[in-house]
C-alpha cells in the first residue's frame, strides 16, 4: 500500500479526530489541576484509534494461509484491559482519601472514544466526547455549587471531588 493512498488519508483523518477528541477531555482534566491532562488523554485516544484501525485492516496487509476468520474485537478488548491497568495506576489512596478515580475513568472513556473513531463511528465518538465534557464540567459545577452545600454532604478537602 502506498503512503498517499486514499485509504491512508482516511486513516490519518481518523487518527487526528481521535487525538483531538481525547485532547478535549484532557484539557478539562488539566484545567482541574490533574497530572494526566491533554497529552495523556490525546495519546490514549489516538492509540486506541490506531489499535482499532489496525485490528480492522490487519488482514488486508497480512495474508496468513489457513486463517479464514479474524475477530477485530479481540484487539479492542485488549485496549480496554490495557487502559484499565493504566487507570489503576492513576488511582491513589492517600491519607484515607481516594484520588484519581475521575481521571482514570476519563482516561478509560478517552480510549473508548478513540476506539469508536477507529471503527468509523464518528458521530458516536463526537457525541460521547460532548457527554464526557458535560459530565466533567457541568456535573462538577453542580456538585460544587449545590450538592456540597447540602447539610448532609461531608467534604473531604479535595476541591474537585474524587480526582
Amino acid at each position: 500500500m502506498e503512503i498517499l493512498s486514499p485509504d491512508n488519508f482516511t486513516f490519518f483523518g481518523q487518527l487526528a479526530l481521535a487525538a483531538f477528541l481525547g485532547a478535549l477531555i484532557g484539557v478539562e482534566r488539566k484545567l482541574a489541576g490533574k497530572q494526566a491532562g491533554t497529552r495523556t488523554f490525546a495519546s490514549v485516544s489516538l492509540g486506541s484509534a490506531l489499535f482499532s484501525i489496525v485490528s480492522i485492516h490487519a488482514l488486508e496487509f497480512i495474508r496468513v494461509p489457513g486463517i479464514v476468520e479474524f475477530d477485530p474485537t479481540r484487539i479492542a478488548a485488549q485496549i480496554v484491559t490495557g487502559v484499565g491497568f493504566i487507570g489503576a495506576g492513576i488511582i491513589i489512596f492517600e491519607q484515607a482519601k481516594l484520588r484519581g478515580v475521575t481521571t482514570a475513568a476519563g482516561l478509560w472513556l478517552s480510549a473508548a472514544i478513540g476506539m469508536a473513531v477507529g471503527f468509523h463511528m464518528y458521530a458516536v465518538a463526537i457525541f460521547a466526547t460532548l457527554l464526557a465534557l458535560l459530565i466533567l464540567v457541568i456535573l462538577w459545577m453542580l456538585e460544587e455549587r449545590v450538592i456540597e452545600k447540602l447539610p448532609a454532604y461531608r467534604h473531604d478537602g479535595d476541591e474537585r471531588g474524587d480526582g
